[in-house]
């Protein structure tokens, strides 16, 4: 079963992000901010990365460029997400790193649709 680390300050989102993505057989683990998920990503191998772009203690940004520094876990494909619909959020997200940038709330048949593309 591929595993998907979902980060996101509010826990609402991430059970949003959770039932879709478990429904869609994947297993799913869950940080509520960037520190919280550093660790999780060091400790235990990834399918995927769903990470919010707005968050405290550590952005997704700030995350997202630290996990691409990780030789370990580099190239492991991230989605990150925001509520912001700005190409300025998109451009911070691609240069970061990320495979994918989607808009809050996502539409649970994209989300599924790219994890499967991104997980292989």
């Amino acid at each position: 079963m591929k595993r998907v680390l979902v980060v996101d300050d509010a826990s609402t989102v991430r059970l949003y992000h959770r039932q879709i993505l478990e429904n869609a057989g994947f297993a799913v683990a869950e940080a509520a901010n960037g520190f919280e998920a550093l660790e999780k990503v060091l400790t235990a191998p990834f399918a995927l990365w769903l990470i919010d772009i707005n968050m405290p203690k550590m952005d997704g940004i700030t995350l997202l460029k630290r996990l691409r520094e990780e030789e370990s876990v580099h190239a492991t494909p991230a989605i990150m997400i925001s509520t912001e619909d700005r190409p300025r959020e998109a451009e911070l997200a691609y240069a970061a790193g990320a495979n994918l940038f989607l808009v809050k709330p996502v539409v649970p048949e994209e989300l599924v649709a790219q994890a499967e593309i991104l997980t292989g």
